[in-house]
């Protein structure tokens, strides 16, 4: 491990002058204007927290799997290849050194690296994709026994309940069956970060991605259930009264309550301050809502909004917003959206099934006049920002899953499927798909296990939620990418599981923070010199 505690240092000696170029660039132009060169550092930035996170995973397992410093070698090797040679932020975005002023820099890195760097690495990822066919994954525990057995009860429940109907509900567009959400819901899913006092189960976040991962494995449906619950649950917690606390908790934790959230709207994606849904109280006291949202997932089903709302017309932005706790009648698949002043339509998806999306429609629909989050106005976008790193890490969780679900397809497709006399599996080319892949998947989880710590141990982590899911949504995409490339035609098919993996792996980038708005936190956070 010496070599690799050497090239880490290499690499957060290049990530330091990438920080001091950009530096040197923003105090002659603002961010947006450089959005190309800080959007390259925060990526630079992300890639050494993930070598980092490898690099100590690695040391703390003690050489007692031979699998772990080969996966970590070769993660230090594409990580600093990237840094060098250019590094992806997009499928046809890439960041060079050149586009920072890092030229000299990244020579220097190259030369410090060179044993790396210059190695052929071919008979590594041949014996890792080896290792996977027989049957060998790198080291999954926490080494704590709970926290295994937590894993293991959830990847037993998901393998039985999960994996075996997800493609046939995905195909037939179907809600989780209400039997599935109650099975889930009697493990505990809708209240792993719930305080104890409240029905939860008061667990960390870092047993919220545990949780989240192997649920997502099954089906990003599944996994997603249990974000709306996330979300729901922080937003009162930290914000509620004491008699919503009471009131909407525990019936969350117990999933009596499906709650659902309320924010986005159609021509509103990222910029919350622009929300134009309103909310005014009448003589009563009551809320009477107005307006439009879009994109809000599981709308339908729900019992419980989650409701960003202008309630104060004058004050300008973020500062007019307060959210409502809007109860809502359940719908169902004859009348949807029963709830008088209330209408919706479903929108069409790619992937990401199992709860559906939908367009809302607010034509008075009328709020208890308790509704009002800690019963403060103009507080709304203050909380939901505390929301936004659990949900992130949720986020990256939910990548983490859909990664390993893909490369387990493509091992298997591999393993099975014969070309030319042999298993296509002892083909370079697959070989590599498959040992790379295992590689970007430990970087993600690793990552976003460090971000689930970081929030535990109760700091301001914006940048590290941010980091975790701008790496992990990029891990699902490309390994689900090459599984499906490894199926051939057959991926193309939509009977094989993974054209709906490769669906569901491409919202990833897009929802809880487009990869752009967390390379612009990330980068902003940094310079500003945040947590």
């Amino acid at each position: 491990m010496v070599v690799l505690r050497e090239a880490l240092a290499a690499a957060q000696a290049y990530r330091g002058a990438a920080q001091a170029a950009l530096t040197a660039r923003l105090a002659k132009q603002p961010i947006d204007r450089e959005q190309r060169a800080a959007h390259g550092f925060a990526w630079v930035a992300t890639t050494v927290a993930a070598l980092e996170a490898v690099l100590e995973w690695c040391e703390s397992g003690q050489n007692s799997n031979p699998l772990d410093a080969k996966i970590a070698v070769l993660a230090f090797a594409e990580g600093i290849g990237q840094f060098v040679g250019g590094l992806p932020m997009g499928q046809n975005e890439i960041f060079r050194p050149a586009d920072l002023g890092l030229g000299s820099d990244a020579r220097a890195l190259a030369g410090a690296c060179a044993g790396l760097l210059d190695a052929d690495h071919a008979t590594m990822r041949a014996d890792v994709a080896a290792a996977l066919a027989d049957g060998n994954w790198p080291s999954e525990t926490l080494r704590d026994a709970d926290l295994d057995s937590i894993r293991n009860q959830f990847r037993r429940f998901t393998d039985a309940e999960i994996v075996p109907h997800a493609h046939r509900w995905h195909l037939a567009n179907d809600l989780i069956p209400d039997g599935t959400v109650q099975a889930m819901a009697d493990l505990g899913t809708f209240g792993v970060c719930i305080p104890e006092e409240y029905g939860g189960l008061g667990l960390s976040k870092l047993v919220m991605c545990i949780v989240t991962e192997e649920l997502s494995r099954g089906w990003i449906g599944a996994g997603s259930l249990g974000t709306r619950s996330e979300i729901a649950g922080e937003l009162i917690a930290t914000g509620g009264t004491h008699a919503q606390k009471a009131q909407w908790l525990p019936r969350i934790a117990s999933g009596e309550i499906l709650p659902t959230a309320v924010f986005t709207e159609p021509d509103v994606g990222s910029d919350l301050g622009s929300l134009q849904t309103r909310a005014r109280q009448d003589a009563s006291g009551e809320w009477a809502i107005e307006g439009a949202k879009n994109w809000i997932t599981h709308a339908a089903r729900s019992d419980l909004m989650t409701l960003l709302a202008r309630t104060l017309p004058d004050a300008k932005g973020y500062a007019g917003l307060s959210m409502l706790l809007v109860p809502k009648p359940r719908g169902t698949e004859t009348d949807p959206f029963p709830a008088d002043g209330m209408s919706g339509s479903e929108i069409g998806v790619l992937g990401y099934r199992g709860m559906r999306e939908y367009a809302l429609q607010f034509d008075g629909m009328t709020a208890p006049a308790d509704a009002l989050l800690g019963g403060e106005e103009g507080q709304g976008f203050k909380q939901l920002m505390r929301t936004f790193e659990g949900a992130r890490i949720q986020t990256a969780a939910r990548s983490v899953g859909v990664a390993r679900r893909a490369l387990e397809l493509g091992l298997d497709y591999a393993a099975a499927r014969k070309q030319f006399g042999k298993a296509i599996v002892h083909f370079p080319r697959v070989a590599d798909k498959l040992a790379m892949g295992l590689v970007d998947f430990v970087v993600a989880r690793e990552l976003s296990y460090a971000a689930a710590r970081a929030k535990d141990g109760g700091k301001r982590c914006d940048i590290e939620a941010g980091m975790a899911k701008l790496l992990a949504a990029r891990a699902a995409w490309s390994i689900a990418d090459a599984s499906l490339q490894i199926h051939g035609g057959n991926g193309y098919a939509l009977e094989y599981e993974i054209s709906r993996v490769l669906c569901d792996a491409r919202i990833l980038n897009i929802f809880e923070g487009a990869a752009e708005i967390q390379a612009q936190v990330i980068a902003r956070g940094l310079i500003e010199g945040r947590n």
